[in-house]
């Protein structure tokens, strides 16, 4: 299986889309079509950690005042399913492999997974 969720307004995503060769992946666009409850329970197979896969980065992180709230896995959860924003992105599933985020690292490994 090959499948990445993304965002298509985030320039870093559709940067990463470029770089790498998705031909054969199944692209679902989070906005437009949000991850649903099979689908996260899925990536959390991999990474056994929801907060593994949120994104802290996003602005209703910094407008729900989330910093300085003490988050359960449950809420990590409940939150990537609310809304498309705090799911880490991008999130690419290659075979029996999750790779989260756009970190150099994670990109440079997806890549060689890729090769």
């Amino acid at each position: 299986m090959k499948k990445v969720y993304f965002l298509q307004t985030c320039d870093t995503c559709r940067r990463i889309l470029k770089e790498v060769n998705t031909a054969n992946f199944e692209l679902q666009e989070v906005k437009a079509n949000p991850v649903n409850v099979p689908q996260l329970e899925e990536m959390y197979e991999f990474t056994k950690s929801y907060e593994a896969l949120f994104n802290r980065r996003a602005k209703l992180y910094k407008e729900m005042d989330l910093k300085n709230q003490t988050l359960s896995e449950t809420d990590y959860r409940q939150l990537i399913l609310d809304d498309y924003t705090f799911l880490k992105r991008p999130v690419f599933i290659v075979d029996d492999e999750i790779f989260v985020g756009n970190s150099k690292k994670v990109i440079d490994d997806l890549k060689e997974k890729l090769t």
